[in-house]
Parts: structure tokens; sequence; C-alpha cells
């Protein structure tokens, strides 16, 4: 019957019209389901500006959709029949209806895959049609034909084959400018004398009050601080961000993307991550607002293919990498890190000018910028050793923009290479020389970055050189790693052993 009524579900990370679970939804049959789930407010403990951005973000388009004249069944989290689970809600409709058959774009984490093919094994009276995630610009089965055949899998050349299949920054088929890759270009320290614009934030209307209410009384203890939030949760804030960043902050965003300062977390980055993660920000279209910049003079080429880069290079990469290794990609640990996770990753209660930085950022804005997590808050996590699935989940919780499609391959492949190189070619491993040359963090700090060895030292310095040590037999033959173990066996032994042995202090101190 082709009008027979669908139950469309709509997950809290979809929220757009044209989701392909709606795009030949009719509103005078269908009806749409959306649902606040305590579960997955809890799997982790999600930052609490994470949970106001998401469940406000979600009740602004079930909005949205009712005044499209869409039919939308929306639970919320405190409502009495709320039974707490995805499948429940879709079985009660469909038991207690003439609809059978559920439509749906597939969830973006492998749980939740998991659980709706159980439910569909469970349930073959209905039909659960799973319609792939098209928002994102590599189909699952486009990734795996170009991994065929390929000994190792490395963005930068994926990122090639997406330029040119998208035709983006494009002369015929060679890259404008004559370079793919302008990274070298991206990484200047910002100047003292340097003010980046303030960043577009969003003040809290009726209904997002009325969520940040509902958290800090049902999810009080997770972390985070909801005084200063001002996230966009509509398509309208999105496109606002997206406008402002081109203006604003794009054509300045390449030389400064690598550089951090204290008090400052937004500098020139676009923050445009939580918008797109979310569904309310099209990949795309900030990727063509970008060539447009560019095309018309008004933003650099370095500063526009940086930008690209990270949304049709690593966005893609990293999503197409998860699924395609998992459900037993979480499970490696390729270094056998297994030390627990500082309490300072919570209270950011440490002497480490530059780690405290990051964290408070964190809690406060549920956000810091790639660099920040990569090589501080990361690069730490990597060389003291901590346990991936600790560290996977601290950063799945705190930030705004993730989830485990993105946070998993991000922070287990690129930042504590766990799988052994499968996705970085090199452990991004350093001391406290690269976080001073990048940042203002060491002139307020109470260790000594020039220091090596000893109590004033920066932990930087001699963790960066006992993770080489203890790593030996891993990582001496990595081509990528010879100079560093060459600067390693140059060394004098007497600096040798008390660099381990300073480390070995700090460490013991540290557990």
């Amino acid at each position: 019957m082709p009008n027979a009524p669908r139950l469309r579900l709509v997950l809290g990370d979809q929220l757009n019209l044209n989701i392909s679970s709606l795009r030949d939804a009719d509103p005078s049959h269908d009806l749409i389901l959306m649902c606040e789930l305590s579960v997955e407010a809890t799997y982790v403990r999600h930052h609490k500006q994470k949970l106001v951005l998401v469940l406000s973000a979600m009740r602004h388009f079930a909005k949205q959709l009712k005044e499209e004249g869409f039919k939308v069944r929306y639970l919320r989290l405190d409502d009495t029949e709320n039974s707490g689970s995805f499948t429940a809600e879709i079985e009660k409709i469909l038991s207690s209806s003439d609809c059978r058959h559920c439509v749906m774009t597939e969830p973006g984490e492998y749980r939740l895959k998991l659980q709706f093919e159980q439910w569909q094994q469970a349930h073959p009276e209905y039909t659960l049609e799973v319609r792939e995630d098209d928002r994102f610009l590599c189909r699952h089965e486009e990734f795996r034909q170009w991994t065929e055949g390929r000994k190792q899998l490395r963005m930068e050349y994926f990122y090639r084959w997406m330029r040119r299949r998208y035709k983006l920054l494009m002369d015929g088929e060679q890259p404008v400018g004559g370079n793919w890759n302008l990274d070298a270009q991206n990484r200047n320290p910002l100047p003292d004398t340097q003010r980046p614009p303030k960043p577009v934030r969003f003040p809290p209307d009726r209904i997002t009050q009325e969520v940040i209410d509902l958290v800090e009384d049902r999810f009080h203890n997770h972390f985070g601080d909801l005084h200063e939030f001002g996230w966009g949760v509509t398509a309208a804030h999105a496109k606002e961000a997206l406008d402002s960043f081109i203006r604003e902050r794009l054509p300045l965003f390449g030389d400064y993307q690598d550089a951090m300062r204290a008090g400052d977390p937004w500098l020139y980055h676009s923050h445009l991550s939580v918008y797109i993660n979310l569904g309310l920000l099209d990949p795309m279209q900030a990727i063509r607002a970008a060539e447009a910049a560019y095309e018309s003079g008004s933003a650099p080429l370095n500063a526009v293919e940086g930008f690209i880069r990270q949304i049709l290079g690593w966005r893609e990469f990293v999503r197409g990498l998860y699924w395609l290794w998992m459900p037993d990609y979480p499970r490696l640990n390729y270094l056998q890190a297994d030390r627990p996770l500082p309490g300072f990753y919570w209270d950011a209660k440490t002497d480490m000018h530059c780690l405290q930085q990051c964290i408070q950022d964190t809690h406060k804005h549920a956000y810091a910028h790639h660099i920040q997590r990569l090589m501080v808050l990361g690069n730490f996590a990597l060389l003291a050793g901590i346990d991936p699935t600790a560290v996977n989940e601290w950063y799945l919780l705190v930030y705004a923009d993730a989830y485990e499609w993105v946070e998993l391959p991000n922070v287990h492949g690129m930042i504590l290479y766990a799988d052994g190189g499968a996705l970085a070619s090199k452990p991004y491993a350093a001391g406290g020389a690269y976080i001073n040359r990048m940042s203002n963090y060491c002139t307020r700090c109470r260790y000594d970055v020039k220091q090596k060895t000893g109590t004033n030292a920066c932990p930087f310095n001699y963790l960066y050189w006992h993770f080489l040590e203890r790593n030996i037999n891993l990582l001496r033959h990595n081509p990528r790693m010879a100079l560093a173990y060459r600067n390693l066996e140059r060394m004098k032994e007497e600096l040798r052993e008390e660099t381990n042995r300073s480390a070995q202090i700090f460490l013991q101190q540290l557990d």
C-alpha cells in the first residue's frame, strides 16, 4: 500500500529535515518518534553542556517538525510513559496501531546499531528499515572499496581521493596552488598582541532554559559547568555560526590553528563540529562556504585548505575506519598502557599549567581545540601510559562534539597509538618544547620547561624520553621514530638514568 503509515525514528544527532529517514515522509500518514532517554545521558556521564545542547536541539527540532505539519510523538525524560528504550517505544507504537513498518537512519554508534539489529531479529513481525546516513560524504561501501589492496590506510591519500571526487580546490586533476596539504603553513604561535574575535554565542531561550533546569536537577553530579552555556540549538543558529566563522575567523584560521593561549580557548577555530555532528549543519555547506571564501579572495588558501581537510579528510576518514574496524578496535592496546586516569583530569588540580588550563576550558565550555586535545591532554596520557579504555571514556564524556564514531579513532589511534599504527604512522609524542612554542602556558607554570630532569623540570620533558625507553622494542623500528631513537642513543648514560629516575618518581606520585 503506497499510503500505508510508517513510523519514522529520529535519533538525537540526526536533527535535519533532509535526513534519509525523513526525506520521503508523508505528514498526512506518518508518525515521527523522538525519545529523550536516560540511558543515552548516562552510558557515559556526559558533560552537562552536551546534555543541554542535545536535548534542547531535539526539542527545537520537534517543534520545527510540528510547524511543518508532521505528527510527532516526543517523549521527554520526565514523561511517566517513557520506557527508557528506543526499541521498546518502537514496539509500543507498532503493536498498538496499523503500522508495521519503522524507518530510521542508521545510528552513528556501534552499540546502537547492535541494539536495533537484535530487536529486529527478535521481532520479525515488524519491519525495521535502516537507511544509510548520507549526511556523510563517503558511503560505507565506497570507503571499503578505497581500502582494498592498501597495505596502510592513511588520511592524506584518502583526502586527495575525496578532493578529486568532489572537485574541491582543484585545477583540473591537480590541487589549486600545486600542493594537496598546506599544514606546514599552519603552525604559527599566536602573537601576544593578536586579539581573535569573540565567537558567536546564543543566549538560552525558554526551551533551552527548561532543559538547563532539568539537567541541573537530574544530572547535577555530571562533569561540567552550565553558567556560560551559549551553544546554538537550531539550524538557523548553526548557519549564523558558520557565516560568522567564514567572515571573521577563517582568514587567520590557517596561520594559528595549532596555537594555544591561556584564557582564550576559542581563538580562530570554527567550533562548527558541534553543529555538524548533531545534524544542524550540513558538512558540504560548510566546505562550499569556505571554498567560496577562497575564490572571492576573502580567505587565503592555507586557511581554506586546512579547514576543508578537517571535514572532508579527517572527519570522513575516521568515520570510515570506525565502521571498518568495530567492534574489536577499542580492545586494542598495543603499548600495554594500564595506568589509571589521574584525578586531575576531572578537577584540574595539577601544577602543570598547560593541563590545568585545558581541563578548566573543557569543564567550562565542553570544548577544547584539536591541539589542546592531541598535544596537551592526549600527549600526557600517551607519555604516562594511561589505560586507553579510561582515556576514551573521558574524551567521549567531556566534549560537546564527541560521539564514539569520531572520538574512538581519534583518541585510540591518533592520540594513544593503541592500534599500533593502523591509523597514525607514529605516536604523537612530544616534550615540553612543543607546548612552549605553540602557547604561553609555560610562562605561568611552576615547572621550568627548559629543565630536563629533577623536581622543577617540566614533566613532559622526562616523560617523553621515558616513553621512548619504555616502548623501545615496539617503536624503534618505526622509520618515523628513527631520529628520536638516535637522539636517545646519543644521550649520555648519566643523563639517561637521571631522566628515567625523574619520570619514575613523577609517575609513582601520580599513582
